[in-house]
């Protein structure tokens, strides 16, 4: 059985409409930090069952609700989200024990606003930073991914861009 997961980062409060058409087509969302109100977690968790982790701007509430990191099993591979993660060659310090200890095979986590999907060959690892949703931040595009997880792979990984509006 496959399972299409739609994932984003960094929405900071906004989210745009588009990405709720673009997430209609899944069976979860998966978001990975910087929520920034809870009625976008509200929203999102309307709309499909919903995974997320607090960022560092996340306020106590939204820290009470959703965790700094959420290790779990779909569909036969072993995920990781969490929002500060780095990236292959350069992972953060917070993450790197355990990263090299016992590297998941989806690692996903946001804070940078840069989309970037990766292949840690060195740790056997998908690496998938889905970029900013929201409008605060320096990046000029908001971004969010969606993909398949089928038994212990994941496909069809396909992304949106939005020029960011700015008010």
């Amino acid at each position: 059985m496959s399972i299409r997961i739609g994932c984003l980062s960094d929405t900071h409060g906004f989210l745009d409409d588009r990405f709720l058409d673009f997430f209609a087509s899944c069976d979860a969302i998966w978001h990975a930090g910087d929520i920034g109100s809870e009625n976008v977690a509200l929203e999102l968790g309307r709309l499909k069952p919903f995974k997320a982790v607090h960022g560092n701007i996340d306020d106590q509430n939204i820290r009470n609700q959703f965790p700094a990191h959420q290790r779990f099993e779909s569909n036969g591979i072993d995920i990781w989200i969490t929002h500060i993660g780095g990236y292959p060659g350069k992972y953060d310090s917070a993450v790197k024990p355990v990263i090299f200890e016992s590297p998941p095979k989806l690692f996903i986590c946001g804070h940078s606003h840069i989309l970037k999907v990766v292949n840690d060959r060195k740790l056997g690892l998908l690496h998938i930073n889905p970029g900013a949703a929201g409008r605060s931040g320096m990046h000029k595009v908001q971004t969010a991914v969606r993909f398949i997880i089928n038994n212990g792979k994941v496909s069809d990984l396909e992304i949106i861009e939005l020029e960011k509006i700015i008010s």
